[in-house]
């Protein structure tokens, strides 16, 4: 086993469309890494000051307007939108045990239409089978169910969001995210993971996986059959488009990085993504006018465990070439490269995909690159660096994929960390045409007017934005339902608060 060098900070260009990771500064022990935080700036100009100290390159706009670069229109598969805000998807943990929405499900739905964000990717992850749930209240396909119903209702409790805001139906570009757990699986609640292959340093770090169920081609085929099922019941319930999702370590994306499986849907590039190409060629069928998009981890790094000493992520061992990502530096697996990831954004093109939403890593295995934050869930590390590097990653990653395949339309992520400096870096980016569209996730759940205000010139509401306290993934990973716990009253008398602050002061401790 040969040791992978400490992350690096932030991204920048190499030879041959990879990247690298520069030098961190150094860490003190554990409790004593402190990172100003955005909301520590009482000025823009404090604040810009700061992002071009931590990068050079860094540029923000002074002042958000009202009639600035996020309220340009777009067009997107033949539609008009009016604003350049996407809601992102989010993984439910508040529907039933057979998967249906709740009380707590369309209450969120609801709020994403107030959001006022023009495109709403995804909303939800909804499970195109129960044995890929990845948790057991996440909504699923289940043939027992009036299905087509429930995601009706979902979308008509988002319609009402949005016509409590003045926004029209036809204002919203609306999507469904389809998805399978794969190797994160917890359809019951313990984990039950159905892997593509055998990844060495995911068994280390979670070595339930060692007896890991690893689906057959024939099982592959038979998920990918239910993704079009669900597109089709997508489609009837007259949702505008579906998410063949493609991100943080579940089913589709970690077959493309399955160079490790024989057979049809392993090994070489056109192995790797034939089970995609073949969801996407079954939709194409079933539903020949439904669009498609695609929320890809576009690149990734191996993965990170908690340094016992200092509390601080730290890459894991790995013997090298390191051959089981996407996206990663086989020899330098600390590093991205982009070769095959945009090789796949060109594919895209040619499978008439047009919306494409960028995520990096996972949420399981380097959180703090996938969702920068300053607070870890509760069972997460100390982040190894300022948070704001790795959001600067995700923006020049996204720059970079748009810049290589300008033909598609992006939605970049990681802004909710900026806090109330949000609007002033997502207009420069726009503006600068480095992405098509802003996404926020946890953000909507504290504030889902944010969008709204902002695209109305007003100031934001500072008490109301999310401080990535990270309790909104602390709860349901300790079995409780998703919400922002600290900030919106509605969760914050729920009989859960109590517990997840505690379970959250002992993962600050």
């Amino acid at each position: 086993m040969q040791p992978v060098c400490a992350v690096r900070a932030r991204l920048a260009m190499r030879t041959s469309s990879k990247w690298r990771w520069p030098a961190a500064p150094g860490r003190g022990t554990f409790g004593a890494v402190r990172h100003p935080s955005p909301g520590h700036f009482r000025s823009v100009t404090d604040f810009a000051a700061h992002l071009r100290a931590l990068d050079p390159t860094w540029q923000i706009d002074e002042q958000v307007t009202a009639d600035g670069a996020l309220a340009k229109p777009i067009a997107v598969h033949g539609r008009t939108l009016g604003n350049r805000f996407a809601c992102h998807p989010m993984e439910g943990w508040d529907g039933t045990e057979d998967g249906r929405p709740t009380d707590l499900t369309l209450r969120r739905w609801r709020n994403f239409g107030r959001s006022g964000a023009a495109l709403v990717w995804g909303g939800e992850a909804f499970a195109v089978q129960r044995d890929g749930r990845a948790n057991h209240r996440q909504l699923y396909l289940e043939p027992q169910n009036d299905t087509l119903a429930d995601l009706a209702a979902l979308l008509a409790e988002l319609r009402a969001g949005a016509a409590e805001m003045g926004v029209s139906a036809e204002a919203q570009f609306v999507g469904l995210q389809l998805t399978h757990s794969g190797r994160f699986s917890r359809p019951e609640g313990p984990p039950a993971p159905k892997v593509a292959f055998a990844h060495p340093v995911l068994t280390a770090k979670y070595p339930y996986m060692a007896a890991a169920h690893v689906l057959t081609d024939g099982e592959l085929e038979a998920i990918g059959d239910n993704y079009v099922r669900a597109a089709l019941l997508a489609q009837q319930a007259g949702f505008d488009f579906v998410d063949v999702k493609c991100c943080h370590g579940y089913l589709l994306h970690e077959l493309l990085g399955a160079r490790a499986r024989p057979g049809t849907y392993g090994g070489d590039f056109a192995g790797r993504t034939r089970l995609f190409e073949r969801i996407v060629a079954g939709i194409r069928s079933a539903c020949p006018d439904l669009p498609i998009g695609v929320r890809l981890s576009l690149a990734d790094v191996l993965p990170f465990e908690k340094d016992p000493d200092t509390g601080l992520g730290r890459p894991m061992r790995a013997s090298l070439p390191y051959e089981h990502g996407f996206g990663v530096d086989a020899q330098q697996p600390a590093r991205f490269d982009l070769t095959e990831p945009l090789a796949l954004l060109r594919r895209f093109v040619e499978l008439g995909i047009e919306l494409v939403n960028v995520s990096l890593g996972s949420p399981y295995w380097n959180p703090h690159l996938q969702r920068p934050a300053a607070y870890p869930p509760s069972d997460g590390y100390q982040p190894p660096d300022d948070p704001l590097r790795f959001v600067k990653v995700h923006l020049d990653a996204v720059q970079s994929a748009k810049a290589a395949v300008p033909a598609l339309k992006f939605v970049g992520t990681g802004y909710t960390y900026l806090q109330e400096w949000l609007g002033h870096v997502a207009q420069h980016e726009v503006a600068a045409g480095h992405t098509d569209f802003v996404g926020l996730g946890r953000m909507l759940l504290s504030y889902p007017e944010l969008p709204h205000d902002l695209l109305a010139g007003r100031d934001v509401q500072k008490k109301r934005i999310c401080r990535t306290f990270s309790d909104c993934t602390t709860g349901p990973r300790n079995g409780m339902v998703s919400g922002c716990y600290p900030l919106d009253p509605f969760y914050k008398q729920r009989p859960e608060a109590a517990v997840i602050k505690k379970l959250r002061d002992g993962a600050k401790a």
